[in-house]
């Protein structure tokens, strides 16, 4: 096959320099071109499945059976190319049906059952597939697989010092599962709290020189009548887990006529 697609990208007019290029070095190579110009020839060249082994053919016919019994929706491409001149047999490619075209590859592999054996070990079965991760997330955004995440944080810790408290603070709340940010850049006090009434924060954790040489914290409810309390570091954690969490008190409860 290789030979005669080579001979047919020899004789057709209009092929980029790119790709005659690429003629010299791997002719299968040139049926992943996605310039403009080398379209038309590519839809024209001879296929692969034309020029299969009987053993190759029942190879093909094994897999896409088995895709079909479990269902698995898929289209055959017989000038499917991936990047890597160690495949053998079976090619294959997730594309993306929300992304550009010319970027709708998710991922993709296939079968290598020679490599090991090119690297010096036994003859050697395998398969596999590279991922594109940014591509897939982006793709998963577009198909909504997964809920959208709340942005909103239940703490926003307020440093007018050096950072050091509130890097340690921050670290330590999200650890134990609390949402929780913090002001950067060594901001003013009005400047940070302006960030926590912003970023929707309960709370409000504020150190400044005071509350940094004492060893406490002050806690500034965000929304409601509460007023301000310090708190000893050691006690922030448990103290505002106690204030995030709900009391049986607020419940609203109802009662049906009897």
């Amino acid at each position: 096959y290789v030979q005669t697609l080579r001979t047919y990208l020899e004789g057709a007019e209009g092929l980029t320099s790119e790709s005659r290029a690429t003629l010299e070095r791997n002719p299968l190579r040139v049926l992943d071109s996605k310039r403009p110009p080398d379209a038309p020839i590519i839809a024209g060249a001879p296929t692969i499945d034309t020029h299969w082994s009987t053993g190759a053919a029942e190879h093909f016919a094994t897999v896409t059976r088995g895709l079909g019994s479990l269902d698995i929706p898929f289209t055959v491409d017989h000038r499917l190319v991936r990047g890597l001149d160690y495949y053998r047999r079976t090619t294959f490619e997730f594309r993306g049906l929300t992304l550009d075209s010319a970027q709708n590859a998710l991922g993709g592999g296939g079968r290598y059952d020679g490599l090991v054996e090119d690297l010096g070990g036994p003859p050697t079965s395998g398969v596999g597939f590279a991922i594109g991760v940014d591509r897939t997330l982006l793709a998963c955004d577009d198909e909504g697989v997964f809920p959208t995440p709340d942005p909103s944080v239940d703490v926003l810790v307020v440093d007018t010092v050096d950072g050091t408290a509130a890097l340690a603070i921050t670290t330590e709340l999200r650890r134990s599962g609390v949402a929780t940010d913090r002001a950067y850049d060594g901001r003013s006090m009005k400047a940070q709290m302006k960030a926590a009434d912003r970023s929707g924060a309960a709370i409000a954790v504020i150190v400044g020189p005071d509350e940094a040489d004492a060893g406490t914290a002050l806690i500034r409810p965000m929304r409601g009548d509460a007023e301000q309390e310090v708190v000893v570091r050691t006690d922030l954690l448990s103290r505002l887990s106690a204030m995030l969490s709900p009391h049986p008190t607020d419940r609203t409860t109802t009662t049906t006529p009897g």
